[in-house]
């Protein structure tokens, strides 16, 4: 037996099918929210990668903690286990801390949805 004939696809002008003339572009634009800091061993980690102003033990944690706040819209993006965080009171009213390790916390203030003054520090 000799197969079905099926009859040839008819013309389509590209202009009238919807289906044939939408192409799909995805643009994705990352915002990065860390407008400053007031860690210089912070900053220069943050942007190099350098350890050499920072306790090296901490670098992985301080690259997740910086890579999540350069992304958040606002502090309770950082809420994850084991960072802590919570609101500063006294003369740090505004400012969030996220604990690193220890006493070692990552600090920093919101303005709008720019994170400024990102801060490390030992607490105690």
């Amino acid at each position: 037996m000799r197969p079905a004939k099926h009859p040839p696809a008819p013309a389509v002008d590209s202009r009238s099918s919807p289906r044939l003339s939408t192409s799909v572009s995805l643009r994705v634009t990352l915002a990065h929210v860390i407008r400053s800091f007031r860690h210089a061993g912070l900053e220069k980690f943050f942007k190099t990668g350098s350890k050499a102003g920072i306790q090296p033990v901490h670098a992985t944690k301080l690259a997740e903690q910086l890579f999540t706040l350069n992304r958040a819209a606002d502090p309770v993006d950082m809420s994850f286990p084991g960072w802590n965080l919570h609101p500063l009171k006294g003369e740090l009213a505004g400012h969030w801390a996220a604990k690193v390790n220890g006493n070692w916390r990552m600090t920093s203030r919101f303005e709008g949805n720019d994170a400024i003054l990102v801060d490390y520090r030992d607490y105690h």
